[in-house]
């Protein structure tokens, strides 16, 4: 099986994957990033879609059209998504629909979207963790494959909570996606 990676940052979840000798054939991203580097590095084939639109004129659709027709060009079967910054639409649920592996900072159905440590943080948990789960339309709603906890230490910040959850995940997601690459 076949997998495309989408990614958006430093590429520390990219580099777990290639460390697991996954059979990632693409890393497509939103932006220039570390993440094409490391898989330009790893002989990975790399395509950057730029999104350059941030307002309210941004054609979502149009742009996951264009994500869908890159990673259906290398031959992806499954997609794993590596902080990818962009949110996609309807498209490449069309397209991978139940092929789309995602991770987040915290045990889902607790703190979904872009804030999750520091909303954790804030509302005072003791334990938060990492979810490996299907990404569908609705963020962070679709089916759990994975979980791990995480505490919360006494004078945690945003910042040290969060690379303490990193660690977990960088161990966690690419176990998930290599049982599913497998068939398991």
């Amino acid at each position: 099986m076949q997998v495309g990676v989408l990614a958006s940052g430093g590429g520390s979840n990219l580099q777990a994957m290639i460390d697991k000798h996954l059979p990632i054939v693409a890393v497509i991203a939103d932006r220039p990033c570390g993440a094409l580097e490391i898989a330009q590095r790893a002989g990975i084939a790399t395509e950057l879609i730029e999104r350059d639109d941030f307002g309210a004129t941004f054609d979502r659709v149009e742009y996951t059209h264009r994500v869908v027709d890159a990673l259906e060009r290398h031959g992806v079967e499954l997609v794993a998504m590596a902080g990818f910054g962009t949110i996609l639409e309807k498209p490449v649920h069309d397209a991978f629909g139940g092929r789309i592996v995602n991770t987040h900072p915290a045990l889902l159905p607790a703190f979904r979207g872009w804030h999750a440590v520091r909303d954790a943080l804030e509302f005072g948990v003791k334990v938060t963790g990492v979810t490996v789960h299907i990404a569908t339309l609705e963020v962070d709603a679709g089916p759990i494959l994975a979980q791990e906890a995480v505490p919360v230490l006494p004078g945690d910040t945003e910042e040290t909570l969060h690379e303490r959850i990193k660690v977990v995940e960088r161990r966690l997601y690419p176990e998930v996606i290599e049982q599913l690459v497998k068939g398991r």
